[in-house]
């Protein structure tokens, strides 16, 4: 029954469904989720669509190809993972998902897993090759440490490096050493020390812990940091049965960090020098304003419309269409070879040589009729993704100025002239262009 009020509203599917899409993507603009891989699939554009589940729900899931770069390991069907994003829905379906940004696996076995995944790619690569590894100097006089600054590695490093008085100069770079932000960090101080040019050696490692502790270790990004040092490195990690990946990346492994700061001073000791020790320099960089500055990104760019929603979209929209075009493509392609294969074995028994070469033109057109209509339609998404591009693009107050229009304010105050008897003769203004601007003075005004 429809409502006879005249204050009732009658809402299309399209206008509801946009409706709970702004509802849930303002709630749940970061989310953590914690399910089992089902339905992965992976497609040629690289993104990663799978099913979270567990005993009594599901959700939907995507990974998007930039994302997708940075995962540690490669997910797997049945696999339990733990994932962050934010919840959106897909307008055509009319169904909710979660655009994963980040995920990892669970459990110690998960880690394990991970670590051999990444291990092997690295090797494959070539990154634990002995020739590339690079000899460490006979007498070091600059070494640079990565560690933390209040673990106990860092003093059994200057203990047995103080004791020796080995003729050195030491330069701590502080880290965190666990955590979310302990691999990126660690590598930002390989980068660094590396920009100095004046280190002989560097000493990466921490002392001992749990798989979990040491996993920043294990991280591709500070493998690669490693691999690219300019600088000889030794690899100090835990104690004498822990194995990371930095201690196969390393020029050296040494298995605790005392060996490491004993490897420094053999030399040093072997030939009896009396060594005096310059000084420690420890700089402890407090960075509060530029994690309150980070915060305050993350507000702004929550309150602003992102367009990639809009791109990304299309993007799934664009794969579907991909997918089903491809599956249409091989339903006839198997129809046409089942129909071949039907004529030849009439061909067998009754052998019209005219017949069969009808057949095979048949066939040869309908396949060029076919690559016509998949590059047509395939043009007319092209063209359709461009257009919705463009139309974005038009939306910019630059765009606007491009077409010839301009802002005036009114100087010195700075207020935009909306009207042109707020200026009077003689009044100085600013006028804003497409490129550059302009400082007039009013000589008349009219209207």
């Amino acid at each position: 029954m429809v409502p006879n009020t005249p204050h009732a509203s009658i809402l299309s599917v399209s206008a509801l469904t946009r409706l709970i899409k702004q509802q849930l993507e303002s709630r749940f603009l970061e989310v953590w989720v914690e399910g089992e891989i089902s339905n992965l699939k992976i497609p040629n554009s690289g993104h990663v669509y799978f099913t979270l589940k567990d005993e009594n729900s599901q959700l939907r899931a995507v990974i998007f190809r930039a994302a997708g770069r940075g995962l540690k390991f490669v997910p797997k069907e049945g696999q339990k993972v733990l994932c962050r994003g934010r919840v959106t829905v897909y307008e055509l379906r009319g169904e909710y998902q979660i655009i994963v940004d980040y995920v990892e696996p669970r459990g110690i076995g998960a880690l394990q897993a991970a670590f051999e995944q990444l291990k092997a790619r690295l090797q494959k690569e070539g990154l634990f090759d002995p020739s590339r590894k690079k000899p460490l100097p006979l007498l070091p006089r600059r070494i640079g440490i990565v560690t933390s600054p209040t673990g106990a590695a860092i003093r059994d490093l200057l203990k047995v490096l103080g004791g020796h008085r080995a003729r050195v100069e030491i330069l701590i770079h502080p880290v965190p050493v666990q955590g979310e932000e302990a691999a990126p960090a660690i590598a930002a101080a390989v980068d660094e020390l590396n920009d100095r040019g004046d280190l002989d050696l560097l000493i990466v490692g921490r002392g001992g812990g749990s798989l979990e502790d040491l996993w920043a270790f294990n991280e591709e990004t500070v493998a690669r940091a490693i691999h690219r040092s300019r600088i000889p490195v030794i690899s100090a990690v835990g104690h004498e049965v822990d194995y990371t990946i930095a201690d196969f990346v390393a020029d050296f492994r040494a298995p605790t960090p005392t060996a490491a700061a004993e490897m420094v001073v053999r030399t040093w000791r072997e030939c009896g020098n009396q060594i005096e020790i310059l000084g420690i320099r420890l700089d402890r960089a407090v960075r509060r304003h530029l994690e309150w500055m980070r915060n305050r990104h993350r507000v702004v760019q929550r309150s602003l419309r992102d367009p990639r929603k809009v791109i990304e979209a299309h993007l799934l929209r664009l794969d579907e269409l991909e997918g089903r075009l491809r599956q249409g493509i091989r339903n006839s392609l198997r129809n046409q070879v089942q129909r071949l294969s039907h004529a030849r074995e009439n061909l067998r028994h009754r052998s019209p040589m005219d017949r069969l070469q009808r057949l095979a033109t048949q066939a040869h057109e309908l396949t060029k009729r076919f690559d016509l209509q998949i590059g047509f339609y395939l043009r007319q998404l092209r063209n359709r993704l461009e257009t919705l591009l463009t139309a974005l693009d038009g939306l910019s107050p630059l765009a606007i100025l491009g077409r010839g229009y301009s802002i005036t304010r009114k100087l010195p105050e700075g207020n935009i002239l909306k009207e042109a008897r707020a200026a009077d003769p003689g009044t100085r203004v600013h006028v804003r262009l497409h490129r550059g601007s302009l400082i007039c003075r009013v000589d008349e005004t009219e209207g």
